[in-house]
């Protein structure tokens, strides 16, 4: 199993290599540090303005020094049985590690970084990985504490999309020896148009979601529950507090990838998750065939 970890040298890529490195012991598999550099030539003006066209010219040294101080940096940081030779990209970040990940198994980045100057938040590089990549990407945030990945989340909406989420959530639920809870959220509002006497919302899809639960982790050694949230917030709020009471060391769900102008609005579920938590999310593009 091939990891591929974006880097930019600050404390959060240090989490993220860390927790890389765990994830690697789990599954088997080796880390591979990736950093993108932005020339200054391609920098916005006002960065680039008085600067000598020197700086920039000699690509071939600022990729070997780069690529030394990334060696060293990941070494800092993850086991050297499992350390990858690292990669050294010029260009935009975002589109160099979605092109690199389609040899990578999985993506494990932190939602902030830096391109030329600037921190960037979720809404720029992340952001677009997370909604490009069809490689499943991991988000950690500082506070992440995956420890072995001993309780996981999985939601789900019923949908093939999210069901693009359950091998990867069983194989590494299988590996740990995890507990896991499935769930599902429906709105309240559905229960306003209910007739008297009929069979419940809730009923239907608490009896689908035990399908799901046989169906998809009945092998699993670690204790599973499902269960379906009823919830007059949106799907994110909801999961949110769920997440707030119980300790779980990932989340796993699926999301919709988008080209063109639309990856840059972040309305889905897992995105407004991902802004929210401190736990580590894993999220699948339903567009990349399972393995």
């Amino acid at each position: 199993m091939k990891i591929l970890v974006p880097t930019d040298f600050s404390e959060l890529s240090e989490k993220a290599l860390e927790i890389a490195d765990k994830f690697a012991k789990l599954m088997g598999g080796t880390v591979t540090p990736f950093h993108s550099h932005i020339p200054i030539s391609e920098l916005d003006e006002p960065y680039a303005l008085g600067m000598s066209s020197q700086m920039y010219q000699d690509f071939e040294d600022i990729e070997s020094a780069l690529s030394d101080r990334l060696q060293q940096f990941a070494e800092e940081n993850v086991n050297k049985n499992r350390l990858e030779k690292p990669i050294v990209m010029m260009g935009n970040p975002a589109q160099s590690i979605v092109d690199t990940s389609e040899e990578y198994d999985y993506i494990v980045m932190s939602t902030h970084g830096r391109t030329g100057f600037s921190r960037f938040l979720l809404g720029s590089v992340s952001e677009k990985v997370l909604r490009l990549a069809h490689t499943p990407v991991l988000i950690v945030e500082d506070e992440s504490d995956v420890d072995d990945f001993k309780k996981i989340l999985v939601t789900t909406d019923f949908s093939d999309n999210a069901s693009s989420a359950y091998p990867y959530a069983r194989q590494i639920a299988e590996k740990a020896g995890a507990d896991l809870d499935l769930i599902h959220v429906v709105s309240f509002d559905q229960f306003e148009e209910e007739d008297e006497g009929s069979i419940s919302i809730s009923e239907i899809r608490e009896k689908r979601i035990k399908l799901l639960e046989k169906e998809h982790f009945h092998s699993l050694k670690g204790e599973v529950n499902s269960m379906v949230i009823v919830s007059q917030d949106s799907p994110h709020e909801a999961i949110f507090n769920h997440v707030q009471d119980n300790d779980y060391n990932l989340i796993v769900m699926a999301t919709v990838g988008r080209t063109g102008i639309n990856y840059l609005m972040m309305g889905s579920t897992t995105a407004n998750l991902v802004r929210h938590v401190n736990t580590a999310v894993l999220s699948i593009n339903p567009k990349r065939e399972n393995k």
